[in-house]
Protein backbone atom coordinates (compact mmCIF):
# COMPACT_ATOMS: atom_id res chain seq x y z
CA UNK A 1 0.00 0.00 0.00
CA UNK A 2 1.42 3.42 -0.72
CA UNK A 3 0.57 6.98 0.12
CA UNK A 4 -2.46 8.41 -0.94
CA UNK A 5 -3.88 4.32 -1.57
CA UNK A 6 -7.39 4.56 0.08
CA UNK A 7 -8.47 1.52 2.07
CA UNK A 8 -11.71 1.02 4.33
CA UNK A 9 -10.67 -0.06 7.82
CA UNK A 10 -12.56 -3.41 8.30
CA UNK A 11 -12.04 -5.84 11.94
CA UNK A 12 -9.67 -8.35 10.00
CA UNK A 13 -8.19 -5.73 7.80
CA UNK A 14 -4.93 -4.30 10.62
CA UNK A 15 -1.97 -5.00 9.63
CA UNK A 16 0.45 -3.96 12.89
CA UNK A 17 2.83 -1.08 11.50
CA UNK A 18 1.35 0.01 8.41
CA UNK A 19 -0.07 3.10 7.83
CA UNK A 20 -3.79 3.27 6.56
CA UNK A 21 -5.09 6.32 5.04
CA UNK A 22 -8.91 5.82 5.87
CA UNK A 23 -12.52 7.26 5.04
CA UNK A 24 -14.53 5.51 7.69
CA UNK A 25 -17.85 6.84 9.32
CA UNK A 26 -17.42 10.13 7.56
CA UNK A 27 -13.65 10.61 8.87
CA UNK A 28 -10.80 10.93 7.43
CA UNK A 29 -6.83 10.58 8.30
CA UNK A 30 -4.00 8.23 8.58
CA UNK A 31 -3.24 6.40 11.40
CA UNK A 32 -0.51 3.51 12.06
CA UNK A 33 -0.02 1.21 15.11
CA UNK A 34 0.60 -2.01 16.27
CA UNK A 35 -1.28 -4.27 18.18
CA UNK A 36 -1.27 -2.87 21.22
CA UNK A 37 -1.33 0.65 20.14
CA UNK A 38 -4.04 2.48 18.47
CA UNK A 39 -5.91 3.30 21.79
CA UNK A 40 -8.43 6.14 21.90
CA UNK A 41 -11.00 7.71 23.29
CA UNK A 42 -11.77 9.58 20.33
CA UNK A 43 -13.25 8.22 16.93
CA UNK A 44 -9.54 6.48 15.17
CA UNK A 45 -8.84 2.79 14.51
CA UNK A 46 -9.67 1.29 16.97
CA UNK A 47 -13.06 2.55 17.25
CA UNK A 48 -13.34 2.21 13.60
CA UNK A 49 -12.24 -1.79 14.12
CA UNK A 50 -15.33 -1.65 16.54
CA UNK A 51 -17.46 -0.41 14.60
CA UNK A 52 -16.66 -2.67 11.69
CA UNK A 53 -17.27 -5.66 13.87
CA UNK A 54 -20.57 -4.96 14.82
CA UNK A 55 -21.56 -3.85 11.05
CA UNK A 56 -19.85 -7.18 9.88
CA UNK A 57 -21.46 -8.99 12.60
CA UNK A 58 -24.83 -8.24 11.26
CA UNK A 59 -27.08 -10.41 13.64
CA UNK A 60 -28.09 -10.16 17.16
CA UNK A 61 -24.53 -10.63 18.17
CA UNK A 62 -23.71 -7.33 16.84
CA UNK A 63 -26.68 -5.58 18.33
CA UNK A 64 -25.28 -7.09 21.38
CA UNK A 65 -22.03 -6.04 21.39
CA UNK A 66 -22.97 -2.54 20.27
CA UNK A 67 -25.43 -2.80 23.34
CA UNK A 68 -22.40 -3.85 25.65
CA UNK A 69 -20.23 -1.27 24.09
CA UNK A 70 -22.72 1.89 24.56
CA UNK A 71 -23.63 0.63 28.15
CA UNK A 72 -19.58 0.51 29.04
CA UNK A 73 -19.38 4.24 27.57
CA UNK A 74 -22.32 4.93 29.85
CA UNK A 75 -20.79 3.92 33.02
CA UNK A 76 -17.52 5.01 32.50
CA UNK A 77 -17.26 7.73 29.79
CA UNK A 78 -13.51 8.49 29.60
CA UNK A 79 -12.93 4.58 28.61
CA UNK A 80 -10.37 3.92 26.13
CA UNK A 81 -11.56 1.43 23.33
CA UNK A 82 -8.32 -0.65 21.75
CA UNK A 83 -8.34 -3.28 19.43
CA UNK A 84 -5.64 -6.04 20.29
CA UNK A 85 -4.87 -9.45 19.89
CA UNK A 86 -4.76 -9.83 16.01
CA UNK A 87 -3.70 -12.94 14.28
CA UNK A 88 -4.41 -14.79 11.12
CA UNK A 89 -6.88 -16.93 13.32
CA UNK A 90 -8.54 -13.91 14.87
CA UNK A 91 -9.45 -10.86 13.33
CA UNK A 92 -8.70 -9.44 16.98
CA UNK A 93 -10.86 -7.92 20.03
CA UNK A 94 -12.67 -5.44 21.27
CA UNK A 95 -11.11 -3.99 24.58
CA UNK A 96 -12.29 -1.53 26.77
CA UNK A 97 -9.40 0.23 29.29
CA UNK A 98 -9.30 3.01 31.88
CA UNK A 99 -6.00 2.77 33.79
CA UNK A 100 -5.55 -0.85 32.69
CA UNK A 101 -7.99 -3.40 31.16
CA UNK A 102 -11.73 -3.58 32.35
CA UNK A 103 -13.01 -5.95 29.90
CA UNK A 104 -13.39 -7.54 26.25
CA UNK A 105 -16.14 -7.79 24.35
CA UNK A 106 -15.36 -11.35 22.04
CA UNK A 107 -17.85 -12.96 19.47
CA UNK A 108 -18.64 -16.51 19.01
CA UNK A 109 -21.68 -18.31 16.78
CA UNK A 110 -23.70 -18.55 20.30
CA UNK A 111 -22.20 -16.11 22.72
CA UNK A 112 -20.90 -12.72 22.99
CA UNK A 113 -18.91 -13.08 25.76
CA UNK A 114 -17.44 -10.58 28.45
CA UNK A 115 -14.48 -10.74 29.97
CA UNK A 116 -13.64 -8.68 33.06
CA UNK A 117 -9.52 -8.90 33.16
CA UNK A 118 -9.62 -8.66 36.80
CA UNK A 119 -13.02 -10.07 37.25
CA UNK A 120 -11.88 -12.57 39.98
CA UNK A 121 -11.21 -9.32 42.61
CA UNK A 122 -15.27 -7.76 41.51
CA UNK A 123 -17.85 -8.23 44.10
CA UNK A 124 -20.60 -9.56 41.69
CA UNK A 125 -23.86 -8.85 43.86
CA UNK A 126 -26.27 -9.15 40.88
CA UNK A 127 -24.61 -12.60 39.84
CA UNK A 128 -23.70 -11.55 36.22
CA UNK A 129 -20.70 -13.49 35.64
CA UNK A 130 -21.73 -16.69 34.57
CA UNK A 131 -18.70 -18.06 32.74
CA UNK A 132 -14.84 -18.62 33.65
CA UNK A 133 -15.64 -18.95 37.31
CA UNK A 134 -13.20 -21.06 38.34
CA UNK A 135 -10.13 -19.05 37.41
CA UNK A 136 -7.57 -17.16 39.99
CA UNK A 137 -8.11 -13.80 38.10
CA UNK A 138 -10.70 -13.16 35.31
CA UNK A 139 -14.84 -13.72 35.19
CA UNK A 140 -16.69 -13.83 32.14
CA UNK A 141 -20.39 -12.97 31.17
CA UNK A 142 -22.02 -14.92 28.30
CA UNK A 143 -24.54 -13.17 26.70
CA UNK A 144 -26.84 -15.77 24.33
CA UNK A 145 -29.10 -14.67 21.79
CA UNK A 146 -32.64 -13.37 23.49
CA UNK A 147 -30.98 -12.62 26.99
CA UNK A 148 -31.80 -9.59 29.08
CA UNK A 149 -28.64 -7.56 30.71
CA UNK A 150 -29.15 -5.71 33.17
CA UNK A 151 -27.96 -3.31 32.25
CA UNK A 152 -27.94 -1.09 35.70
CA UNK A 153 -25.78 -4.07 37.45
CA UNK A 154 -23.42 -4.04 34.59
CA UNK A 155 -22.82 -0.60 34.28
CA UNK A 156 -22.12 -0.74 38.41
CA UNK A 157 -19.90 -3.78 37.24
CA UNK A 158 -17.95 -1.23 34.73
CA UNK A 159 -17.33 1.26 37.34
CA UNK A 160 -16.12 -0.99 39.78
CA UNK A 161 -13.55 -2.92 37.50
CA UNK A 162 -12.40 0.90 36.76
CA UNK A 163 -12.09 1.70 40.41
CA UNK A 164 -10.51 -1.24 41.09
CA UNK A 165 -7.81 -0.46 38.25
CA UNK A 166 -7.70 3.25 39.29
CA UNK A 167 -6.36 1.80 43.12
CA UNK A 168 -9.65 3.53 44.43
Amino acid sequence: MSAGDTRTLTADGFTPGVIWETDCAGATGQYSWSVTEGATQEPGPASDAIDARIAELDDWRGETLARVRALIREADPDVVEEWKWKKATNPGTPVWSHDGIICTGETYKSVVKMTFAKGASLEDPSGLFNSSLEGNVRRAIDIREGDEIDERALKALVRSAVALNSGA
